[in-house]
């Protein structure tokens, strides 16, 4: 990453090490909340609304830390509940034990529910934004991520395994599964700068290429990816028998629709570097495609 994304990674950071407070009720699901948001990870979706409010409007920074904790958590909470015996049943996450594999199934179960709630909270408390926007960042963060949204692709994603889906069947997993929330980091950044509607829309266009472009690379990593460096392992789609863009279309073919949707999202970028400057969004998108875990 550049100096500048490093930059509003370590705020991010700082600003997420002190966010599960202590409860006078001493039990350990402070711990287990805490265990899996600090376990390390990209932030990639942090990351985008950050950089995405610093190229509209960097007055707005402080105001968009605790929506980007707010969207960690809920990434956080949805990736324990995946890992669970009843879901993926997977062992290793971000390159440590699972929460359930650390904690048993049921403090892990109420760690996720324990972060869904607490991230409407942050939204809620965040000083320096007017109420009508933490109202409307809280809609959209509740369609993103429930039925509408990440949960409904999940549940979609669940109920299609043992079968072979159409293309567009797998499309609409993923823009629901996986590419809600991508999308929700760009659209939370266009509403705390309140930016005019026409750069808006290329911004979700953008995300929604994104969102498209991190599943692609997700299947093939799955694929060829090395475990050390994903921190999970390799292959739990075949042995879960899921479909993926690389078992529909082959790997030639997944890696052929991968370069279609970067050519796009770099050309929303080309336009906006009229007005803005786009080097951060460049760098992610790059991250996007290229990364190895």
């Amino acid at each position: 990453m550049n100096q500048s994304l490093n930059k509003l990674l370590e705020q991010f950071n700082a600003h997420l090490n002190d966010a599960i407070e202590d409860t006078p009720l001493g039990t350990s699901l402070e711990e287990s909340m805490r265990y899996s948001l600090e376990a390390g990870g990209k932030r990639i979706r942090p990351l985008l609304m950050l950089a995405t409010i610093k190229m509209l409007d960097h007055r707005q920074l402080e105001s968009g830390l605790n929506v980007a904790l707010a969207l960690e958590m809920i990434h956080t909470y949805s990736l324990i509940h995946d890992d669970l015996p009843a879901m993926d049943d997977d062992d290793l996450r971000r390159g440590k034990p699972t929460n359930h594999t650390v904690y048993g199934e049921w403090l892990a179960i109420l760690a996720g529910d324990a972060l869904l709630t607490k991230a409407f909270e942050k939204i809620a408390l965040t000083p320096n934004l007017e109420a009508d926007i933490k109202v409307a960042l809280i809609q959209k963060l509740s369609q993103a991520s429930g039925h509408q949204g990440m949960v409904g692709g999940q549940t979609l994603d669940m109920q299609s395994e043992h079968q072979q889906v159409p293309l567009e069947k797998l499309e609409s997993i993923h823009m629901h599964k996986t590419g809600a929330l991508i999308q929700f980091a760009i659209e939370a950044a266009t509403i705390i700068t309140s930016i005019e509607q026409s750069t808006a829309q290329q911004l979700i266009q953008f995300s929604q290429h994104l969102g498209v472009i991190f599943q692609i690379k997700d299947d093939l990593l799955d694929v060829y990816g090395d475990e050390e460096k994903l921190g999970k392992p390799v292959g739990s789609d075949e042995s879960n028998h899921k479909s993926t863009y690389v078992t529909l279309l082959g790997e030639n073919g997944a890696e052929q629709e991968l370069q279609t949707h970067i050519q796009k999202a770099e050309a929303i970028l080309t336009t906006l570097s009229t007005e803005f400057d786009t080097t951060d969004l460049k760098h992610l998108l790059t991250l996007f495609y290229q990364r190895q875990n």
